[in-house]
């Protein structure tokens, strides 16, 4: 049984949770972009019940080892909560897991040459099985809070509305980036000489498009709450998360949306095409019919678009998925990005969770064709991405789900900070703008460490 509250909040979501964001095991989806169009939703989700995890093939339940496939343990743990509450179908979270997919869960679904070295480590899978959600309703301004105890749910629900109520402003504040000292896994002319040996596997008939990444780490001492509220105040964006478990955290200002499930209804949205923003409006102007009007990008998000298709129909309707977005320009703090949207409605007999597993990993940051792009990722990028370029997001007990692209991403462990850019190579590709470009989607996490 679900109880859901109506309440009144007086403060947004980060302050909410700030007064939460001590306790290990909390997570914050922020849609942070302040639009009407994607950013509809925030979610907190406190007092955990039940951790899943998974590592390689091996899956654990409260860090017990028990057997299956990760995903389908996944899919019988929320089936086991399944539940139906008809009165607030607009409302697309009320009870649920909160988590993260890596990029490397992918192993698990193909076979790939497994060559690449990992410089940390955290599970490949991580969901938080919640008894709390505080639901913000940003398009309609409502708030509501949510259990599902099985009994004494209104003392929880008051005592939670009590902590809500401790919540205070927090004012946006100006910071000067201190930090110069950042290392990748490739010098600049190796990342050149990767992007030309890439191009040689497109001349040679492999594949079409391949996404290409560096990783970034720097040493960092700074509390990770205290980094993601300065993430935010630079580069809102609509698919944001700060997840605090016992061991490192996840700071993340995603603008991509991976897949949202949503009364059957399913819909992905890919990037692709990127170009900085300008010193002034001049330039802004410039930059964005540059990016608009380029044939590269658009021919590298049609091909993405064309995989993303084909992903949906093999858990879709026969002949529901269209494509309803095709060269969408989108601005955001320090960049501009084109976005497509693609569309379908979900077979009768496939899960949230099967509709992830058979689309994961996002074509956006893989290629074409997907399984060959990402043996050449493995080949060529030497490292593991982890969770940069997986998802993060939700799976709802009613069916309904909810995940980004894991781009923007920072991952804090032991005082140090990882976090990867990229971006997709074609023929048409030049390496030195290419890693021009990883530069720019570097710019805003880099400031705020």
């Amino acid at each position: 049984m679900v109880k859901v509250r109506e309440v009144k909040i007086n403060c947004n979501p980060l302050e909410v949770y700030n007064v939460f964001k001590d306790k290990i095991n909390t997570i914050l989806l922020d849609s942070s972009k302040e639009d009407k169009v994607l950013s509809k939703f925030s979610f907190i989700g406190i007092n955990p019940f039940m951790i899943f995890e998974s590592k390689g093939q091996e899956a654990f339940i409260n860090k017990v080892k028990v057997q299956g496939d990760p995903f389908i343990v996944l899919e019988s743990l929320i089936e086991k909560y399944k539940c139906d509450n008809n009165n607030y179908n607009n409302i697309p979270l009320i009870s649920g897991a909160i988590g993260y997919i890596s990029y490397d869960t992918g192993r698990i679904l193909e076979r790939l040459p497994d060559t690449s070295d990992e410089d940390f480590n955290i599970s490949d899978m991580k969901f938080i099985f919640y008894r709390n959600i505080i639901v913000f309703d940003l398009e309609n301004n409502k708030q509501y809070i949510t259990s599902i105890t099985d009994y004494g749910y209104n003392e929880e629900l008051d005592c939670l509305e009590e902590k809500i109520g401790l919540a205070t402003i927090i004012k946006e504040k100006n910071f000067e980036s201190v930090n110069s000292s950042f290392k990748s896994n490739f010098e600049k002319e190796d990342y050149k000489n990767t992007i030309t040996k890439l191009k040689n596997y497109i001349v040679n008939g492999d594949v079409y498009i391949a996404n290409m990444t560096q990783r970034f780490y720097t040493e960092n001492q700074e509390e990770s709450f205290e980094i993601y509220k300065k993430l935010r105040t630079i580069n809102k964006a609509p698919f944001s998360a700060y997840m605090n478990f016992e061991d490192f955290q996840v700071i993340s200002s995603s603008p991509e949306r991976f897949i949202e499930i949503n009364k059957g209804k399913v819909v992905t949205r890919p990037i692709k095409g990127t170009r900085p923003r300008g010193q002034n409006e001049e330039e802004d102007i410039k930059n964005s019919l540059e990016l608009i009007n380029s044939e590269k990008d658009r021919a590298e998000l049609l091909m993405v678009v064309d995989l993303e298709r084909n992903d949906l129909s093999k858990v879709c309707k026969p002949h529901s998925v269209k494509v309803t977005e095709l060269f969408k320009l989108e601005k955001y703090a320090t960049i501009f990005h084109l976005v497509s949207t693609v569309e379908g409605i979900l077979k009768d007999d496939v899960s949230a969770v099967k509709c992830i597993r058979e689309c994961f990993p996002g074509g956006s940051i893989t290629g074409t064709p997907k399984i060959r792009a990402m043996e050449i990722i493995e080949e060529l990028e030497g490292l593991k991405r982890n969770l940069y370029t997986g998802s993060i997001g939700y799976f709802d007990f009613r069916g309904n789900a909810d995940f980004n692209i894991a781009i923007r991403t920072i991952i804090k462990k032991e005082n140090k900070a990882y976090f990867g850019v990229g971006g997709g190579i074609t023929y048409d590709s030049i390496e030195e703008d290419e890693y021009n470009e990883t530069l720019d989607k570097a710019r805003a996490l880099m400031r705020v460490l």
